[in-house]
């Protein structure tokens, strides 16, 4: 791996939730973490249930704002360090550059299934026929029974919303895509159509960062295991 790669770099990040409903408790998350994510390759998130992985994951969306440290990926020919970036600019990458599949589907009501996968590619400027085309070949891969694509998948099933989520969150070929459990609430079929999807991501170049708890999903994925430390109080 050389810089040339290097598509995200997150350095020195600490991270504290203040709960101030409750008297101002400090809950520390994680302190003086960094890694890398280069492109063609994937990095699965390891570490104990409340380590702060989907934390990070969020931090590295910017959704959450870390206290301190920094948060660097490629966009546009340049490097963007996203705890200083602009909402604007936030809202650019996530339009362009930098893909998220969460564990939950965020949809509009009444939007169709097909129409939800759509959306991220009319928003770069995709043609509607293009976009509509690239989305019922995903739900297909999906096994999505193609009698759901003009249903809005508020009324789906847990499997049905995540396969709809996943195709959503492939469809545009980041250049950067984050994975938050994607396989959960997956059978067996739909769980290798989603390691295929993102061995043709990374072959396509992609950085990938996830979260896999599907032991036999991160083995054959991941290129890289980065350990999510629970906190620990430094030493005096």
């Amino acid at each position: 791996m050389t810089a040339a790669t290097l598509r995200l770099s997150a350095q020195a990040l600490c991270k504290t939730f203040t709960l101030h409903v409750q008297g101002g408790v400090s809950i520390p998350v994680f302190n003086d973490l960094s890694f890398e994510a280069h492109a063609g390759r994937c990095v699965a998130l390891a570490g104990p249930s409340g380590a702060g992985k989907s934390t990070l994951l969020r931090s590295l969306y910017g959704n959450y704002l870390p206290d301190s440290g920094h948060i660097r990926l490629w966009h546009r020919k340049d490097w963007v360090d996203l705890t200083q970036a602009q909402a604007r600019t936030i809202l650019e990458i996530r339009r362009e550059t930098l893909g998220h599949v969460s564990q939950f589907l965020r949809a509009v009501p009444r939007v169709s299934a097909l129409d939800v996968v759509a959306e991220p590619l009319l928003a770069l400027g995709v043609d509607e026929e293009s976009a509509r085309r690239r989305a019922a070949e995903l739900l297909a891969r999906l096994n999505l029974p193609e009698r759901l694509w003009n249903l809005a998948p508020a009324t789906f099933s847990g499997g049905e919303q995540q396969r709809v989520n996943v195709a959503r969150g492939f469809a545009p070929n980041y250049p950067i895509l984050l994975l938050d459990e994607p396989t959960a609430s997956l059978d067996a079929k739909n769980r290798r159509v989603v390691v295929d999807l993102i061995a043709e991501a990374k072959s396509h170049g992609a950085a990938l960062v996830g979260i896999f708890h599907d032991q036999e999903v991160r083995d054959a994925v991941a290129d890289d295991i980065f350990e999510v430390e629970s906190y620990k109080e430094p030493v005096a």
